[in-house]
């Protein structure tokens, strides 16, 4: 009967660990977290990682999709910001969130469609198990996670939206991406490390 009771107690201390991990890791990053390394399939059919872009200071990996109308609204502008940042040696990578079942315009086929269409010159990643999503905790299309390189790690310097105005760039008086690389560039802490992304809700596998 002791054996019994002490089988149980541990049983019940692994699932409470077990649950304790299960919240954490539906939370996501935070700024000033290390980032995880991915390894995923581009449109060009080659695979991307962190760790491929030697040269690379950092990124803007942008959580994204094909069928949300806020990222079609957003793509002149992460374009802009990839040839903007890129040659400061931190590229645009977009990562497709949405699970193809429950978004077929999400497919990988669709994504080399609208990439070939937009000349999107940044990569453009498929997340088909939703593994590297769910680590980074993003929630919505778009979301940003500026990553700075320290060391062999990347670490969260901010997450959120691009700027305060989906609907026209020319009004949007609040860049906060470009505010948060500024500060990069300039060796400052990042002022404003977190804004509340507004965007569609990825579209999870049931």
């Amino acid at each position: 009967m002791k054996n019994f009771r002490t089988v149980y107690s541990l049983l019940g201390m692994f699932l409470l660990m077990i649950t304790f991990v299960n919240a954490q890791n539906k939370d996501g990053y935070k700024v000033g977290d290390k980032a995880r390394d991915f390894n995923l399939k581009s449109v060009d059919g080659k695979m991307v990682s962190l760790s491929s872009h030697e040269d690379a200071k950092g990124f803007l990996v942008i959580f994204s999709c094909n069928t949300c109308p806020y990222v079609v609204a957003y793509e002149d502008r992460m374009i802009e910001l990839h040839n903007k940042y890129a040659p400061q040696g931190y590229p645009v990578i977009a990562i497709n969130a949405n699970d193809k079942t429950q978004s077929p315009g999400d497919s990988f086929e669709k994504m080399q469609e609208r990439s070939k269409g937009k000349k999107f010159p940044f990569a453009y990643i498929y997340d088909e198990s939703q593994e590297i999503t769910l680590a980074y905790g993003a929630t919505k299309t778009p979301e940003v996670y500026l990553l700075e390189r320290e060391g062999n790690d990347f670490v969260v310097k901010y997450i959120g939206a691009i700027d305060n105005n989906f609907r026209e760039a020319d009004k949007a008086n609040d860049k906060y991406v470009e505010k948060a690389m500024d500060d990069i560039l300039n060796n400052r802490q990042v002022a404003v490390n977190n804004t509340k992304a507004v965007g569609c809700t990825i579209k999870f596998r049931k």
